[in-house]
């Protein structure tokens, strides 16, 4: 059931992320102009994201942070029906501890750099969730959480019942 999906999904974000990379490295020449071959613009969005691993690009940005942010300013300004949810588990669920929390997890004093552009998607319509297995297996609770993340009961649950729901899952 998910196979195909799961796959589909993998190879769009891959292809969306490599191109984003090869266009930063590249860098857009004075005066050249992208042509978009295939306008697209949704009238619904029902769209969960598995977020269950930090891959990063660069340094320190969860590429994933950017693909959420083009796609919830994407889903607002075409002014689509529909809601995006996160869903952050694994050793990705960090990114949504609050100041003092993500300094004792991460081992730093710095606080969560991640909460402006967590707050940013937010603002945008989209909705955070922490799973729950992967909260208690960290021993977090909601007091260690950035304002406004809702906790699940688990993320595989919970995926399964935005799919089941029609929601499409794209894998980050």
């Amino acid at each position: 059931m998910f196979g195909n999906k799961w796959f589909v999904a993998l190879v769009v974000s891959m292809c969306i992320n490599l191109g984003a990379l090869a266009q930063d490295s590249a860098g857009a020449k004075a005066g050249e102009d992208l042509h978009i071959d295939i306008p697209t613009a949704l009238e619904k969005a029902n769209v969960v994201i598995d977020f269950g691993h930090a891959v990063f690009a660069g340094p320190h940005e969860p590429f994933a942070l950017g693909d959420i942010n083009l796609l919830a300013s994407d889903v607002r300004d075409w002014n689509a029906k529909g809601q995006v949810v996160v869903i952050f588990h694994g050793d990705a669920a960090y990114l949504i501890l609050n100041d003092d929390a993500y300094n004792a997890n991460r081992h730093v004093t710095t606080g969560n750099p991640y909460k402006k552009i967590l707050d940013g998607i937010m603002a945008k319509g989209v909705q955070l969730e922490l799973c729950g297995a992967t909260a208690k297996g960290n021993h977090w609770g909601n007091a260690n959480l950035l304002p406004g993340i809702k906790v699940n009961v688990n993320a595989m649950v919970r995926l399964t019942q935005l799919e089941q729901e029609g929601f499409t899952m794209i894998y980050q």
